[in-house]
């Protein structure tokens, strides 16, 4: 289990935690909350011993391992696979062991324990780990470089997900990843086998995945059993508890007060006026929690426009290439609240941007209302805010005709007050980059709004206002993000992006979050257009050939791990009634082996065609 004792720590002479202490079962599953900036992600540097405390002391069990995604992976010709492979290096190590090892006692002692850890499985568990963060068999073999920062820091949580550390810690894990990524690491995390503590302002994924909350508030630390919304809702209550009990007291510290005000200066009365004072004295203040802070974002009203304000009539999109998207016919009227599904790469930001008009329509139609303002709000477009700029400035550029009266309630509009509307953008947190970047893209009031992932950075009580915000918006909105709770409140129409189409989804969230943890199974695979080939770099082919040696390294380890397991089995006295419980174990174990066999020649096969295809 995981022991916080009474510590202590402060930064540039802020305290952060005061006798802090908290009790971690082995083995649950914890969501850690808090205000922005009440030391959350300080907390886990402490745990990591990155940070050194003040006071107090942090325990985990001995040869305990912690884990965490730091930061991307760097871009390399490293294959994903055999990045998150290389993930766990007590694996490597006993392999590696494993083929110089020459006194007996010890070749049993690394068999033992890797047989303990399912190295035989490995290939097929970081294969299957990358593919539900959405990376398919094609792209596994691919090498770091050809991904993008996002992109590696799914692949950075796949490595840390597949070496099983005994201490997970994850620092708001689905803010690079899409809807699909975020419900299987849901999942996955449920039956995760160690201990998991999460940083996440994502609702759903604190009621689903987690068995208790950790709640850091005035540089406390209390630990709730059960999810989010009923540690919500217990918070509250004892909220509501206090602040009655405080005003109770307040009314009976008045009383006393004003007996001793009538009659401190009469003899008659002085004995019980101090008797009152000595009361007052032993009295312990009792102080109602402060209530949090009121979040909000204030959308401008758009005048109505007549129906539709978008039509589309056998439309079809891409990239200079082949269609992404073909035959669409959709309509958007002025009222619609709809949230775009799809696996990654299926094309809903592709949508998105064609309906923001940043993309043209290769054939068919595509009409709008000829005073149709659309607002698009991107993550990307968070970092490319001016860093070097104030949010006031950044306004004054969109508005110079505008005073800075008008200018700053703007900007407290959306929770940036007079503080934040001075301060340089590059000093701004996460969630006050995402509210500036909102403002900008409603400030003209448009009559559709289109946000692609716009949670992310900000905190519940942000997620909440937003929530509201669009709920009184009076123009249309089209969603695409990985929080199924907003997904849920806000849209009342749900269309699936899948297999170049787009056509409406006819059942709800929940239904689609089921189909998507069975694998939608019973999906046929979209066809792929087929490009004219082209004659492969020599760099491509020595990477392609690079590829294949590791796939056949990878083959002759597992023959010689089958071969091991095989003469292993072979023994008579294995087959003996006391020994059946080992005598399955090793079975289980075999077959695990074939079955990661088996992957490894497909992905043999896979690099060699397309090495035999290149040259």
């Amino acid at each position: 289990m995981l022991k916080i004792e009474n510590i202590t720590y402060s930064v540039e002479g802020r305290p952060l935690f005061e006798g802090a202490s908290a009790t971690i079962p082995y083995g649950h599953k914890v969501g850690l909350v808090g205000r922005n900036g009440a030391g959350k992600t300080t907390l886990f540097k402490l745990i990591r011993g990155e940070l050194v405390l003040e006071g107090g002391d942090i325990s985990l069990p001995t040869r305990s391992r912690i884990g965490g995604v730091a930061q991307e992976v760097p871009s390399s010709s490293t294959s994903l696979l055999d990045t998150v492979l290389a993930a766990d290096t007590e694996r490597n190590a006993l392999l590696a062991e494993a083929e110089t090892a020459t006194d007996p006692h010890r070749i049993a002692e690394v068999q033992a324990r890797l047989t303990d850890i399912d190295a035989w499985s490995a290939t097929g568990r970081a294969s299957s780990i990358l593919k539900g963060l959405g990376f398919d068999a094609e792209a596994q073999l691919r090498p770091c470089s050809d991904f993008s920062g996002g992109w590696r820091m799914r692949v950075a949580l796949a490595g840390v997900l597949f070496s099983q550390p005994d201490l997970l810690l994850l620092d708001e894990p689905t803010n690079y990843l899409d809807l699909e990524g975020a419900l299987w690491l849901e999942s996955y995390l449920t039956k995760y086998p160690h201990t998991v503590i999460i940083i996440s302002h994502d609702r759903g994924l604190l009621n689903r995945a987690v068995q208790g909350i950790l709640h850091l508030d005035q540089k406390k630390l209390t630990y709730w059993t059960g999810p989010y919304d009923q540690f919500a809702r217990q918070v509250a209550e004892r909220r509501a508890v206090l602040q009655a009990e405080a005003k109770k007291q307040e009314a009976r510290r008045a009383h006393l007060q004003s007996f001793v005000d009538r009659f401190k200066a009469k003899a008659s009365k002085a004995v019980q006026a101090q008797s009152r004072v000595k009361m007052l004295e032993k009295m312990t203040t009792i102080t109602a929690p402060e209530d949090a802070k009121r979040v909000v974002f204030t959308f401008p009203a758009p005048e109505e426009l007549s129906p539709p304000i978008i039509n589309l009539e056998g439309a079809s999109v891409g990239y200079g290439g082949p269609a992404i998207l073909k035959k669409l016919s959709l309509r958007i009227d002025q009222d619609d609240r709809i949230a775009l599904l799809g696996r990654n790469g299926e094309g809903k930001s592709t949508l998105s941007k064609l309906l923001a008009g940043k993309l043209k329509v290769m054939e068919g139609k595509f009409t709008s209302s000829s005073k149709l303002r659309i607002g698009y709000f991107a993550q990307h477009q968070v970092d490319e805010l001016y860093i070097d700029e104030t949010p006031l400035q950044h306004l004054q550029r969109l508005r110079p005709a505008e005073g800075q009266p008008r200018l700053r309630a703007r900007l407290a509009g959306f929770g940036l007050m007079a503080d934040q509307a001075e301060t340089v953008v590059g000093r701004l947190s996460g969630g006050q980059k995402a509210r500036l970047s909102l403002l900008l893209a409603t400030i003209d009031a448009p009559h559709l709004l289109i946000l692609d992932e716009p949670t992310n950075h900000l905190d519940m009580e942000s997620r909440e206002a937003l929530v509201e915000a669009l709920t009184e918006y009076s123009g249309a909105v089209v969603l695409v993000s990985h929080d199924m709770h907003l997904l849920s409140l806000v849209a009342d129409r749900l269309w699936l992006v899948k297999g170049g189409a787009v056509t409406p989804y006819n059942e709800d969230l929940e239904a689609y979050r089921k189909m998507l943890l069975a694998g939608d199974e019973d999906a046929k695979p979209a066809a792929k257009p087929v490009d004219k080939p082209k004659k492969a770099s020599r760099d491509e082919i020595l990477a392609l050939r690079s590829e294949v040696r590791k796939c056949e390294d990878r083959l002759t380890k597992l023959n010689e791990m089958r071969d091991k397991l095989a003469k292993k089995l072979a023994d008579p006295e294995l087959y003996e009634d006391a020994r059946k419980g080992e005598l399955e174990t090793w079975n289980r174990k075999y077959a695990e082996l074939m079955e990661a066999l088996d992957r490894a020649e497909a992905l043999w096969l896979s690099a060699s065609e397309k090495l035999e295809s290149a040259a």
